[in-house]
């Protein structure tokens, strides 16, 4: 680590931390079979940070040098007042970027909202457009709420938006052209995503469901000519551009194409605990730090700073063996 500059986020390994994903709540509408279990337990209201202290945990880290900030759940458009918390995060000096992701489902209400308040982009969960299907890999869902409410956040402003799909074997891969489509129709980026073995859960085998990103990206290939692009996103997506469209293909691949070695990334959940790796436990409690030292941005930098030498090098991921990491993805911060 840079000894010398303490307003730069440089971990053992020589990468620079300049990306915040950060959970406002870990409570959600939907149950998705890969992300949670069917009956949840959630953390107590007042375990969860504030929106001060949020903005504050925002305040210290685009100080230390952050230019991209994500807001995740849980479904963030949960949260009570969450324009209000874009509005003051949006304004923070050296802020290049501040996005959101949602399952969609209430962008019809708020995504005018959110584009007024300084949300500069959203990315929208959708992993299949047939409805029966839609509700059964959401538990909860309906998949006309999510449609809408993507057209109602391009409505409302919002041009660069993308859709998420995560991918499972027999469940959902019939429709990868399906996606593509709809994604090139309406001019929008598509990320596919690896399924990450996060939580235990008993819907599905992940080793049995599990489609890496290259044969998703081969059956593309069959009806969208395919071109690597320079571009970035700042996360860990590969982009490659779709020939005779304005649309973009990603390809998120925690198994099988190992994204460590360019980790930018750091991730804060509801409870304020900083994990410095999706893939592992290191964490420090931010929560602690901001209760305990009310106000003062000085002292929380102070620990996120210390805690890069706590990030690991890379994640371990068998989707053979029992997961490691018992959190949920709503309690990571998707």
């Amino acid at each position: 680590m840079h000894e010398n500059d303490k307003n730069t986020l440089i971990d053992r390994f020589n990468r620079k931390v300049d990306y915040l994903r950060i959970s406002v709540t870990d409570r959600c509408d939907f149950r998705c079979v890969y992300c949670m279990a069917e009956e949840m337990s959630f953390v107590p209201r007042a375990e969860i940070l504030t929106l001060e202290e949020l903005t504050l945990v925002c305040q210290a880290f685009t100080e230390l040098g952050v230019r991209k900030i994500r807001l995740t759940g849980g479904e963030p458009l949960i949260r009570s007042n969450l324009p209000s918390l874009i509005r003051n995060i949006s304004t923070l000096p050296g802020l290049e970027e501040l996005a959101m992701t949602t399952n969609g489902s209430r962008l019809v209400r708020f995504g005018e909202e959110l584009y007024q308040a300084g949300l500069q982009r959203i990315n929208v969960s959708l992993d299949s457009l047939n409805p029966a299907r839609f509700k059964k890999i959401t538990r909860t869902g309906n998949l006309q709420d999510v449609l809408n409410g993507i057209d109602a956040a391009k409505a409302a402003g919002f041009n660069n938006l993308k859709i998420n799909s995560v991918i499972l074997k027999g469940r959902n891969d019939d429709e990868i052209l399906d996606l593509a489509d709809y994604a090139c129709r309406n001019e929008l980026d598509l990320t596919f995503i690896e399924e990450m073995p996060l939580g235990q859960i008993d819907e599905h085998e992940r080793s049995e469901c599990f489609i890496s990103s290259a044969e998703i990206r081969d059956r593309l290939a069959t009806c969208y000519p395919l071109t690597p692009s320079s571009a970035s996103s700042g996360g860990p997506s590969r982009y490659y551009n779709v020939k005779g469209t304005k649309s973009r293909f990603g390809f998120i691949s925690p198994h099988s194409d190992n994204f460590c070695s360019a980790c930018n990334r750091v991730r804060v959940t509801a409870e304020g605990m900083l994990l410095l790796c999706l893939g592992n436990e290191n964490s420090v409690d931010l929560k602690a730090i901001v209760r305990k030292h009310p106000g003062d941005v000085t002292v929380l930098k102070g620990a996120i700073f210390a805690a890069m030498a706590l990030k690991p090098e890379k994640h371990y991921f068998d989707l053979d063996e029992a997961p490691q990491i018992v959190r949920f993805m709503n309690m990571t911060g998707g």
